[in-house]
Formats: structure tokens, sequence, C-alpha cells
């Protein structure tokens, strides 16, 4: 069959449906309220970051003309037009789910208020709050008297204020308010003389304030509306020999505050005058780049809305389990050392990993430390253990990226501080970002180095281990840990690129190695033997193994695939895709970890990374990607797999033709949400205990949308 546009779905496209996933979160009733809310702020926050990356590059895109269409796959002006046309209806959608759940919290006798629903009470407090905490970070600028119109932040909430005195618009003056919420927290809790559960924004006690701010002035009507801008924030990293990349990567940082305006919000409300005075002023007049809105912007603060008493209203916080084979141990090395260990997080407690690398920083047998580091923790207590080895005398290498994305900043800081304290830094590799997640801790045992390797899907970050599912995998196989050992080596000197049996490594031999899997697959369906592939990722978008996915499909190769995100692959097109179905789930925590496991031949190959399948990952960052040789720990993939290919909860359909983001619904007796039963197994008992007969694999699903056919077998039979 031939391939076509149909065939493929952009990515661009594909993460506005992604994005759309969340704003089912907040849609749906069952979610906690607060819950619903805070997926309003990730929603919110997820549209910005994609504003800032991949419609900034797209409008640069559209001044190299055709260049820029074969750069992105995609005519630039086109795609532009269809992400404004797409943003605008989710925005739709967005507004009147928001006005929804303020009336369902009402219910519970929670309240937002604005400056004009406070009772006396609440105006005092709200007075004083200003005088106090808001008013020493305000600086009203005049903007339509002001020699140079003032520089709009990204992603800062401003009040364009709008002061009139009579008719004349000669009389009328406009000004501009930054709402600090740098400083201040975005929600304030009020005080109420009932039940009531009263919260104002940090804006409204600006504006039931404004009065006493621009007091000078005679007028008779002062009026806001909120504004926001959102700048491109690509970095421009100069090609200066003379500075280091640490100081190049901090004067890019700078300049991207700075970039090139690529969207202006606005309050529906603001008065034409207005908007077009200000658009003038940014030189931002084409409407593409106007999107209208409500009052208020930057939801992704709602993330932190306040908790209150209630937990129904909240999800409950779970407490991870300590793994059976570190618990009440009193050196984790040595069980290591005795057998391979998976960490599931945030089932798992990212603890052990924290107190590894803290046993390494004072075990006397310990010689050295090696680790990359892609986004750490605010105080992050790796970082702690990292330094803490170094005065106890232990060579620390720390390879730091410091080219992830808005982490910038911080990894220059930990950079710093790593050196002070004697830390070996290295910053990445030219040419190829660093996001692997490894370390490499070697001990000297009677009179041999002994290595102990970390190897996993997800950063060293103690705060997104509690909300991001990832895997580790622990190992003191010398297979493993030599080849890690070995890129550790590469990341030293880079011409050192080495060969990896064992491991599969980014930009060296992950495309060739998939590649292989597939074919492998695709030969023994031709052959009649069982062939299948169960992949779990981020985002799949890379075209050529688009291609192969559906080459494997043809051939008869039965494909699952979980994306969180961005997929390009269409399932269930006749005679290209009818064996590939794809979903996405997305629920209470980020679904992160990559596992990979493929039929070949009944000898079945399992695998964890760090790298999605998109072309990035596999040419230009160096990833990892590391077989689980452990049958134990094979079994726990498979039934972790097992379990997320039976979600009829929060699993939707990905690009199905008529299902797009549906629900996915099984022919199983009860409901089955993936992340809430990968909690109670893992927590009562590790995933290599369960029986593969247990009725919670024998459900009855499909591995296509064609209900009743012969050919499609049940997901447990796919995956035991």
């Amino acid at each position: 069959m031939t391939l076509n546009k149909s065939s493929f779905v952009n990515r661009d496209i594909s993460w506005l449906s992604f994005n759309a996933r969340v704003l089912q979160e907040a849609e749906d009733v069952s979610v906690p309220l607060i819950e619903r809310l805070r997926f309003l702020g990730i929603f919110s926050n997820n549209r910005d970051e994609f504003y800032r990356v991949r419609v900034a590059t797209i409008r640069r895109m559209q001044k190299f003309g055709k260049k820029g269409k074969e750069i992105i796959g995609a005519d630039p002006v086109k795609l532009n037009e269809k992400i404004q046309e797409i943003v605008v209806e989710q925005q739709k959608k967005f507004d009147i789910l928001y006005a929804k759940i303020l009336k369902e919290i009402r219910k519970e006798n929670i309240y937002i208020v604005d400056e004009k629903g406070l009772d006396s009470l609440q105006q005092n407090f709200v007075r004083e709050y200003f005088t106090q905490n808001v008013s020493p970070f305000l600086i009203p600028i005049m903007i339509e008297s002001a020699p140079h119109f003032p520089y709009l932040k990204d992603r800062m909430i401003y009040l364009a204020i709008r002061i009139t005195r009579g008719e004349s618009e000669k009389k009328t003056k406009y000004s501009l308010i930054e709402v600090p919420t740098d400083f201040l927290p975005r929600f304030i809790v009020l005080p109420s003389s009932s039940n009531r559960r009263c919260i104002i924004l940090l804006e409204d006690i600006i504006r039931f304030c404004l009065n006493d701010v621009f007091s000078i002035f005679n007028y008779d009507t002062i009026d806001s509306y909120a504004i926001k801008i959102t700048r491109d924030a690509e970095l421009d990293i100069e090609a200066d020999v003379s500075k280091s990349l640490m100081e190049k990567i901090s004067k890019s940082v700078k300049q991207r505050k700075k970039g090139e305006p690529v969207r202006l919000v606005y309050d529906e409300q603001i008065p034409k005058e207005l908007l077009d005075f200000i658009t003038r002023k940014i030189k931002l007049r084409d409407t593409e780049y106007l999107i209208p809105g409500g009052r208020y912007h930057n939801f992704r603060d709602f993330i932190n809305f306040p908790r209150f008493e209630n937990d129904e209203l909240s999800y409950k916080t779970i407490r991870p389990v300590d793994h059976p084979k570190f618990k009440g141990q009193k050196s984790l090395l040595n069980i290591i050392r005795d057998k391979d260990v998976l960490l599931a997080y945030p089932y798992n407690s990212f603890k052990h990993v924290i107190d590894i690398l803290r046993e390494a920083a004072i075990d006397p047998k310990v010689l050295s430390i090696k680790i990359t580091l892609y986004r750490a923790a605010k105080n992050s207590s790796v970082i702690n253990a990292l330094v803490n080895a170094v005065r106890n005398g232990k060579h620390v290498t720390a390879v730091v990226e410091l080219q992830a994305r808005f982490d910038e900043e911080s990894n220059i800081f930990y950079a710093g501080k790593l050196q002070e304290e004697g830390v070996q830094v290295i910053f990445g590799v030219p040419g190829l970002k660093v996001h692997s997640k490894l370390f490499l801790i070697t001990r000297k045992e009677e009179n041999k180095n002994v290595l102990y390797a970390h190897i996993g899907t997800g950063n060293f970050n103690e705060n997104t281990s509690k909300i991001y599912t990832d895997h580790a995998l622990l190992t003191a196989k010398k297979v493993i840990t030599n080849e890690v050992e070995k890129l550790f080596g590469f990341y030293q000197n880079n011409y050192k690129t080495g060969h990896y049996n064992q491991l599969i490594v980014s930009p060296f031999n992950s495309r060739k190695k998939f590649n292989s899997f597939i074919t492998k697959e695709i030969e023994n369906a031709k052959k009649g033997k069982e062939a299948w592939m169960v992949l779990k990722m981020n985002s799949f978008s890379d075209l050529d193994l688009t291609e192969r996915i559906y080459e494997a499909s043809q051939a008869g190769v039965r494909i699952k695939l979980i994306i969180r995100g961005i997929c390009s692959v269409v399932p269930g097109i006749p005679g290209l895709s009818e064996n590939v179905e794809v979903i996405s789930i997305v629920d209470k925590y980020l679904e992160h970890s990559r596992i990979y496991i493929f039929c070949n031949g009944g000898s079945n190959t399992y695998y964890i990374s760090s790298g999605d399948w998109m072309d990035r990952n596999l040419d230009y960052r160096s990833e990892v990607t590391v077989p689980i040789l452990d049958a134990e720990l094979q079994n726990e993939l498979k039934k972790y797999l097992s379990i997320q290919l039976l979600d009829n909860c929060k699993a939707r359909y990905l690009n199905l033709e008529g299902k797009i983001n549906a629900y996915r619904t099984l022919s199983n007796n009860s409901k089955i949400r993936a992340q809430e039963e990968l909690y109670k197994v893992i927590s009562a008992k590790q995933l290599s205990l369960i029986r593969a007969e247990n009725t919670l694999f024998s459900s009855q699903e499909i591995i296509s949308s064609k209900k009743n056919d012969k050919k499609y077998l049940p997901a447990s039979k796919l995956i035991q």
C-alpha cells in the first residue's frame, strides 16, 4: 500500500491531541474537584511551552520557504493556521470547564471570589495585605506617555489599565502593572465569618486597590484587563570559541527572556483601542499571534491550588513502598551484587537511589562515582550525596547537561556548586544532549574493582519521582556495567565511541538495533511463527520507524503501542496498520517510562530506555536502552504492561478513525485503572510474585478495534 500524508500524524497536531487528553482529565467528573483545577493548570502550562518551543519554531520556518517546509515536514503557514484553529477551540472548552468547575467547588463551600465579592471583613484584610505585601512590588507604568514601551516578560501576567474621565479620548490614560507572582503567591486564602472557604487571586487584590494606586488622577472609571505574552524559548548559542559552554548558555538563557513574541493572550473584554495600542507598541499585529481568553491567564499556577481538609477533593498522596529486597538491609550495594533490582516509581521509593549514593559516599571500599545529571531537584539530595562523597575522598565525575530545556539555570548553578567541592564536571558532549540516566560506582572488593550501575528511564530527581512513572535497573552484571563504564569513557573522551553488545546507545546503534528487532518480527511472521511487540514510550514521531511498524503490521506482526504524547502512527488502516493498536494513558501520574518487549521467536526480549522513538532521541542525543536479563525482572515488566494494556478507565484510543481520544472500553467484568492497580499490586507484593493465571491478566482484551476476529488474541496471550 502506498503511504501518503494521511498515513502519518503531524507531531504538532498530535501534541495538541495529547493536551486535549489532559483537558479530558479536567472534564472527568470522577476526578476529584481540586485535581480537575490542577489539570487545567497542567493544560495551560503545557500549551505555554508548546508556544515557546514548537510554535516559535514553525513561525521561524515560515521565513525559509521550501527549506522550512522540508525541515518540519509540513507547510509552516498552513500548519500554523491549523494550530491556531485547534488552540482557539480548546480555549473555548477550557473556559466552559473552568466556569463549570467553579460551580462544583462552590457546592463544597469553596469560593474563588473577585474584588467585587468581598464582605467587610475580607475587604479590610485585602487592603492590609495589599499595603503590607503587594504594594512594594508594584511599578505602574503610564504607557501612553512613557518614552519607551515597557518590556513585557515571558509568561508574566500584566494588568492593562484604562483610566477615563468624561467621554474625551484625550483624557483617557493607559497603564500597565506586572502582577508580582515571582514574589507572592497567586492564591490568597481569605478570612471568613462563616464556614465558607474563600480564595482570591493576587491580581484581584490589585484590582480592588487600583483606586489607591492611581489616586493622584482625576478620573471617572478605572478598568483592568489581564494580558500575557509568550516568547520564543529557543536558545541561540553563539560560536565564540573564546567563551566556555557555561558562559554561552548563561548568555543565551538571558537572551531567551527577551525572545521574539509568539503569542499574546488577552481578556476578550478588553477595549479594542487599548488592545490595538498594546499590539502596535509590541509589534504584534497579526491576528494569528492573538488569542482571546477570559479574565484570568497563567492557569499553570492552578497546579498549586490550595489544599483543604476534605481529602475527597484531592487525590490521596500515596506512600511509596520500599522494595522488598532492600527493606531492612544495611548495605544496598551487597544486595545489588547478588541480584539485579528493578525499581518502579512512584510506587517504589526513590530514597533507595539516594541511600545507595550515600552508602557509596562513606564506604571505604568505594573508589569513585560517575553520574549523568539532566534535571535535578531543588535542594537535591543527589547533589548533596555527591558532595559528601568528594569530602570523603571519593573521585566523583558528573556529566551535567547544560542544555536541558528550561533547566539550564538550575544546571549551571549545580555545576558550579559541584566544581567548588572538587567534583570533576563534564559539560555534556559537543553536538549531543546527554539524556541518559546513569550512575556507576566502582568498589574495591578482594583486590578487584567491582562495578555497580544504575540505568533508568527518569531523572535523578526526588521530586519528579513522586509524580512520574519511571523504571530503574540496578545491576552489578559485568556485561552491563563494563559497557556503562565504556560510555562514561566516551563522555570524558569523545573520540572513544566504543562498541556495545548489551546496551543500545544513541546516536551509535539505536536506530540500527530497533530496525533489526522489527525486521526479525517481520521475518518470523512471514514464516508463520509467533510475532508481536509491545512498546511503551512518551512519544513516537520518527517517520522511518513508523514506516517499519506499518511494514510489520502488513506482514502480520501484532503490535501494541502505549504512547503518552506525540504519536505519528495511524492504527487500523486497512491493508496498512490493521494489526496495530495505539492507546494513551493519562492519569494522576505522568507516564514517563519507556519499555520495549519483542516476541523474538518466543524468546522474549525486554528493554527499558531513557529515549523515545523520535529522531532527536535516536540521532542527536546520548540515550541508553538496557536489556533486562533477569527472568524475575522480565516477569515484572510483563505484568506491569499487562495491567496497562487492560486499563479501561484512563486509556484512550490514539489516531483511530472515529475514536481519537475516545476512552477505551473492554469486555472486562470489572474496572481496571492501571495506575491504581499497579500501586495495589506493588504495595502488597512485587509483580514477579503474581501468577500469570491471575484473573487480572486473563480478561478478554483484543489487540484490534475489530472485535470477534479470531486472528486478534487477548492481551494476556500476547505477552505471556
